[in-house]
């Protein structure tokens, strides 16, 4: 009695162990975004679209100019003075001098250029971010059809093993009715030849498990050997009707407000072109010295408003209208885009409401496929039904199996699928 506790007790353990050790999607997901080239790609742009932003915000602030430099003449400059008698030269300048002057300028009116480059800056970087957010979206649907794809290459094994195990007692029982020649050696040769069959399946399947495993072990960037075990267990499907799903999905997807940004600052960028036809103003102020003994005041300060004004330019406006148009193309994709949104919620919804049914229905079969494989050995043992009957059973039973565990993985999957449609995975 006691080691049967302690072999309770360790059995309990080693089940514990794992499950503790089987990752989760989730904990996929953060191993890839953590990882991922792509990811870390837009992370880089975003930054870039910041740093943007900040140039676009400093064009209000003043700017401040130092320039300095030393001269050296063949000659002193030198100015000449016509009299009644004659003439006269006198310098007005060294041959060689240093000059410096330091300015600084204070942007008054830009017409709006400003405030259209920084709101086209901003909706530049918004773009940027969910940009991110997208990118992430896509990773992670990738991992979750690689990760369903493992589940269901497992369960597909778990049904061929279980087949492989059927056939080899039936084989047993065939060859020993047959050596009490109750049955005749075609029995025998056919369930031989079936139990071969089974193992081939069993190995075809591991193959398809090694290969979905090396797919999932890239996606994590990890060695494509990795061992791999996974919790079978995916997010619940999100409720509500298809119409609200629909909605929700419009509201919430990133490419969505990727383009919605992206028109949003293309139409800024058109008017801050604009804008350039209206006048600038800013005033100049600041210190200059330029050595020179001539000169009664070498150093001295300076301020002024200078105003420039294109009367006259025939590039800007069509510069603005080509920025427009980009803009108008830009709705035509988001406007494409979310009829396509549609599209896949409406696809992915059905899908869970066809694979639901689907499951339901497979476990039902299951139970009457196990119900009459029982029956058949039963009466094959009696000697009440053929060889062909038992097998035909048998290919019943696996075909019943095998249609839940798509069927179930088809539902993991669909529900993943409408997720990712509805832009929360």
């Amino acid at each position: 009695m006691q080691w049967h506790k302690k072999q309770l007790i360790g059995l309990l353990l080693a089940f514990t162990a794992q499950l503790v050790s089987a990752e989760t999607l989730e904990q996929a997901w953060r191993t890839a975004i953590e990882n991922n080239h792509k990811i870390k790609a837009a992370q880089a742009n975003t930054r870039v679209y910041d740093e943007q932003l900040y140039a676009a915000e400093g064009q209000r602030l003043p700017t401040a100019n130092l320039n300095a430099g030393y001269t050296k003449l063949s000659v002193n400059p030198a100015a000449k003075a016509e009299f009644a008698g004659g003439s006269a030269q006198f310098p007005v300048s060294q041959d060689s001098f240093f000059k410096t002057q330091a300015m600084v300028t204070i942007p008054v009116f830009s017409g709006g250029m400003v405030t259209h480059n920084i709101n086209a800056a901003e909706a530049s970087l918004e773009a940027a971010k969910q940009t991110e957010v997208s990118t992430e979206l896509d990773l992670k649907m990738q991992i979750a059809d690689a990760y369903i794809a493992v589940l269901r290459a497992e369960g597909a094994l778990q049904v061929a093993e279980s087949h492989v195990a059927s056939m080899g007692s039936h084989s047993k029982d065939a060859n020993n009715k047959f050596t009490q020649g109750v049955v005749a050696r075609n029995d025998v040769l056919a369930a031989t030849v079936e139990q071969a069959n089974a193992q081939q399946k069993v190995v075809q399947v591991s193959n398809q498990i090694d290969i979905a495993k090396a797919r999932y072990n890239q996606l994590l960037n990890r060695s494509l050997v990795a061992e791999v075990k996974l919790a079978n267990q995916v997010p619940k499907s999100p409720p509500g009707s298809l119409k609200e799903l629909n909605d929700l999905a419009l509201k919430q997807r990133p490419e969505l407000t990727v383009l919605a940004q992206q028109i949003e600052s293309l139409e800024q960028q058109s008017k801050s072109v604009s804008a350039g036809l209206l006048p600038q103003i800013s005033v100049n102020g600041g210190y200059q010295y330029e050595q020179n003994r001539y000169q009664v005041h070498e150093g001295m300060w300076m301020v002024n408003i200078g105003m420039q004004w294109k009367l006259f330019d025939s590039s800007t406006r069509h510069k603005s209208d080509a920025i427009i148009r980009q803009a108008i193309a830009l709705k035509e994709q988001r406007d494409e885009l979310m009829s396509m949104i549609g599209l896949q919620v409406r696809q992915a919804w059905l899908d869970t409401q066809e694979t639901q049914k689907r499951i339901e229905v497979a476990k039902q079969t299951i139970a009457q496929a196990n119900e009459n494989m029982k029956v058949s050995i039963d009466r094959y043992q009696q000697g009440l039904a053929t060889n062909t009957e038992l097998l035909k059973a048998e290919d019943l039973r696996t075909v019943a199996h095998d249609n839940l565990n798509n069927a179930q993985h088809d539902f993991a999957l669909a529900t993943l699928r409408l997720r990712y449609a509805l832009g929360v995975l």
